[in-house]
Order: structure tokens, then sequence, then C-alpha cells
């Protein structure tokens, strides 16, 4: 007995179970990836509204600096110096507010448009995963209705 037009093979649908699979650990991974941009982009529009929060500021408004491990100092900012920023591989950089205020929103204008693209991908592969799921459910309810005329 020959299969119907459009049935899958059990091999067809061995090979998209062993896709699905990769699929959705491709998925996993982007989704990951999108979280730690999430949490740079956040990072940056703090850090933009922090500098903005003083320059705001009376002249001599005292802080709160963290220090990490919810361990902090008092300090008193120079509105007029310069800003110390991360440009990567651990290397930091000097420069004026206006020109670090910026780089901040470039670099969140960057995050923003990867953000948009890997939504992008995980939209596609979301897709792939829903297709390669209905073709595996559809040889699945085929298998089971041979099954049952064969009963019968």
């Amino acid at each position: 007995m020959s299969a119907p037009e459009g049935a899958r093979t059990p091999r067809q649908v061995e090979e998209d179970l062993v896709r699905l699979d990769a699929y959705r650990s491709q998925l996993n991974g982007l989704v990951q990836q999108r979280q730690i941009l999430l949490a740079s982009r956040q990072d940056h529009l703090r850090a933009r509204e922090s500098l903005d929060g003083i320059d705001r500021a009376e002249a001599a408004t005292e802080y709160l600096v963290p220090l990490g491990g919810e361990a902090y100092v008092r300090g008193k900012v120079d509105r007029a110096g310069p800003v110390l920023l991360g440009v990567g591989s651990g290397v930091v950089v000097e420069m004026e507010r206006p020109k670090a205020a910026e780089l901040l929103a470039q670099r969140s204008g960057r995050l923003d448009q990867a953000v948009r693209e890997l939504e992008g991908q995980i939209a596609a592969l979301d897709e792939r995963v829903q297709l390669v799921s209905e073709r595996i459910e559809n040889a699945s309810r085929s298998a089971e209705a041979r099954r049952d005329v064969g009963r019968a």
C-alpha cells in the first residue's frame, strides 16, 4: 500500500523532528541574545539619564556612587568635568559630557536596531517552528488514521 499524496514518510518525520529540535535551540539562543541586548540598552539609557540628572541638579548636590555588590560611596560630581566611558576590551576613555552623551545615544540607537533585527530573525524562526510542528502533527494524525482504518 503506497502512502497517500502529501503524506510524510517515517524518515521525513524523523528529519522534521531533528529540524524542529535545531530550530528550537536556535530560537533559544536568539532569545538569550535579545535579553543581553535589551539589558545593555537599559544600561546605556540609565547612563544617559544619570548624566542628564547630574546636569539638572544643583551644584552642591551629594550623590551615592554605586561600587557594586550593593556598596556605595558618597560624593559630589563635577558637572563641568569629563566623563569616563568604556569603549570596549576594558579600555576607558575620558571625554567631555556632550560627546559622552552623544556616544551613549548612538550606542542606544545601534542596540535598538540590533534588537529589531534579532526580533525579525526570532519571528522568522518561530514561523519555521510552527510549520514543522504542523507537519509533524499532521503526519502523526495521518499515521493514526491509517492505523484505525487498518484495524477496521
